[in-house]
């Protein structure tokens, strides 16, 4: 279910004022619109210091690896969207602790604005299990990680955050 749906500018230049010995508007004159989507992001690492991450199913970036994560549902607050997401996506429970930034993804005509929330597992002995449209999850270190096909940016706001595996 699709949630708040926002607008952002995708492109443009500021309207010309149109009078006499102007010319017309040309498309390149106007913003284009694009629809906004808001989503969340959960980084989640265990008491080894490993990445929850999970292979997704679905576009964006299907097929790559990225913290589990989706849209808002109508309602619903982004903390309890993270944990409704996690437990989709890999059967594990969280609690959102804080948000640690914010990242634009550019889908097929939208924009998805993901906000990040560092996360902690509230049971420590649980192992994640591949659900929803997560075609894979694991927890995985340093090494693991460079071994992974990433999705765009995900390495690099994650490191900008200093939430990287060890």
């Amino acid at each position: 279910m699709l949630g708040r749906v926002g607008f952002v500018k995708l492109r443009g230049r500021p309207a010309q004022r149109v009078g006499r010995g102007s010319r017309s508007p040309s498309l390149t004159d106007v913003d284009l619109l694009v629809p906004e989507v808001p989503c969340v992001g959960a980084v989640v690492h265990d008491s080894r210091g490993r990445l929850l991450l999970i292979r997704r199913g679905h576009a964006p970036s299907a097929g790559l690896w990225s913290v589990p994560g989706g849209r808002l549902e109508a309602g619903e607050t982004e903390a309890a969207a993270v944990v409704r997401e996690v437990a989709e996506e890999t059967g594990l429970r969280v609690r959102p602790d804080r948000v640690l930034g914010r990242v634009r993804i550019d889908g097929d005509g939208v924009v998805f604005t993901v906000t990040d929330w560092a996360c902690t597992l509230l049971d420590p002995a649980q192992q994640p299990v591949a659900g929803d449209d997560a075609a894979d999850v694991a927890f995985v270190d340093a090494a693991g990680l460079s071994a992974l096909d990433m999705a765009p940016g995900v390495v690099q706001a994650l490191s900008g955050w200093a939430a990287l595996p060890r």
